[in-house]
């Protein structure tokens, strides 16, 4: 265990330093050492630091952020510390990323083509089956899904995701160690075999009002897009939905009964512009390039969702095509198909706008 991890450790075991007072420290002393090193008048004079959050720093103890750290080696929990190589890319580039993540399971690279399914706890039966069929269709295409393991819509969308044999990732507001609603032990295991349980909190963090639309950043903040299925005008889901629109991710919204209160939410989501979606291809459609690419494997590197409805083909070639100028004579001769094959396949590829043709006999990966 690095210092850095240790102090970090240490910090965030502390109630009260939220997400954006950690920015607020960082900003000032830069690293968590020099944090726990400051005064209780340095610690002041940052922006959210009171005295009774100054004297907690200074109270906090090396030693028990250290027996959390045995903890976490005894039940398997993995302690993913910002900038590491496993931390996700995609929670680097929002405003206030979480310092240190607990993973029980395996976060992967191809974890970064990421949509997020929530809504209601208290969802009706339409709802759950949308969510079932849409997180089965998503993973089919290609994604992971992300929820927050809460009652309704999200634990409908993790068992659709699990039913298919897809990957999906549980964000938690408690700790790993206080599954919440407690209910939902068995698929939280089921979860961590298939995918992974990710939370920034201690182990033994009760749930608390509080944590909740703090996690649901995390929950956007992971994801290219969030879809709202089922929320009346005061679901948690529509804070997912606001963090997601600041996060620059895609927010969509499935339409229910008009007259039904379980759809207000994303009723007016729709009359706000929100694109309507029915099923996974509208998803996939109306998705944008991705910020950066995703590597799903040695051989397929993934600029735009709309790649994952190719056929073998089409991405066999599509992923000879670099983003800057490739010859079309050089994917004639690595296709491994005939010419006229590799041609028609390149005029598909241009018409869904996945690469463009240059002067020369050249062509470009958009």
């Amino acid at each position: 265990m690095t210092d850095a991890l240790l102090a970090t450790l240490q910090l965030t075991m502390i109630p009260g330093i939220g997400p954006r007072t950690w920015q607020q420290l960082l900003n000032v002393f830069e690293v968590p050492e020099r944090i726990l090193r400051a005064t209780s008048h340095e610690l002041q004079e940052v922006n959210g630091v009171g005295p009774k959050l100054a004297k907690a720093i200074q109270s906090s103890t090396r030693e028990a952020a250290i027996v959390e750290w045995e903890r976490c080696q005894r039940t398997g929990v993995e302690l993913i510390l910002r900038g590491s190589e496993k931390y996700p890319a995609a929670l680097e580039r929002i405003i206030d990323p979480p310092p240190l993540l607990y993973c029980r399971g395996d976060v992967l690279p191809a974890d970064e083509l990421a949509v997020a399914i929530v809504g209601s706890r208290r969802c009706t039966l339409y709802g759950r089956q949308t969510a079932e069929k849409l997180a089965a269709g998503l993973v089919r295409a290609g994604f992971t899904v992300v929820s927050g393991l809460a009652r309704g819509i999200d634990a409908a969308a993790h068992q659709g995701a699990l039913n298919a044999g897809g990957r999906t990732i549980a964000v938690f507001a408690t700790g790993l160690d206080q599954v919440y609603p407690p209910e939902h032990a068995d698929l939280a295991q089921q979860i961590a075999k298939q995918g992974a349980l990710l939370t920034e909190s201690p182990l033994d963090q009760a749930p608390l009002p509080g944590l909740f639309p703090q996690r649901n950043r995390i929950v956007s903040g992971m994801s290219v897009a969030v879809i709202v299925v089922e929320a009346s005008r005061s679901s948690g889901a529509l804070h997912t939905a606001r963090h997601a629109l600041e996060q620059n991710r895609d927010v969509f919204a499935v339409p229910g009964r008009i007259d039904s209160d379980h759809s207000l939410g994303c009723h007016d989501l729709i009359r706000d512009g929100v694109p309507l979606i029915r099923g996974v291809d509208d998803v996939l459609e109306s998705l944008g390039p991705l910020t950066q690419p995703v590597k799903r494997s040695p051989q397929e590197t993934v600029h735009h969702p709309a790649e994952l409805k190719l056929t073998d083909q089409e991405r066999r070639v599509l992923n000879l095509i670099a983003a800057e100028a490739t010859a079309v004579d050089d994917v004639v001769r690595s296709a491994g198909v005939e010419t006229h094959q590799v041609l028609t396949t390149l005029t598909m590829l241009e018409m869904r706008r996945l690469i463009r043709r240059l002067p020369g006999g050249f062509v470009v990966r958009m």
